[in-house]
């Protein structure tokens, strides 16, 4: 349900940060820990599928949006995710 802006004690500026912000450059990472990294969580917590969720609703279309900044590696095997890293 909307609320009026007054109702919020803290009200900021919207920004994402450049994935060279985010990811070290040496580094490979899954979608997940990227998602994790985004939000300023520990790329090793658990989180709760729903939790879960929400971030990846953060990341995929961040990720889509620099796309011209990352490259990818294949997964280890058919059910393991990929791995994403910034470009040389």
């Amino acid at each position: 349900m909307p609320r009026p802006k007054s109702t919020f004690d803290d009200v900021r500026e919207f920004e994402f940060r450049e994935p060279d912000e985010v990811l070290d450059e040496d580094t490979m990472y899954t979608v997940y820990e990227i998602a994790r990294l985004l939000q300023g969580v520990d790329v090793d917590r658990e989180l709760d599928a729903a939790t879960e969720g929400v971030f990846l609703d953060w990341a995929i279309p961040w990720m889509l949006d620099n796309e011209a900044e990352f490259c990818f590696a294949e997964p280890n095997d058919e059910e393991s995710p990929g791995f994403y890293g910034l470009r040389d």
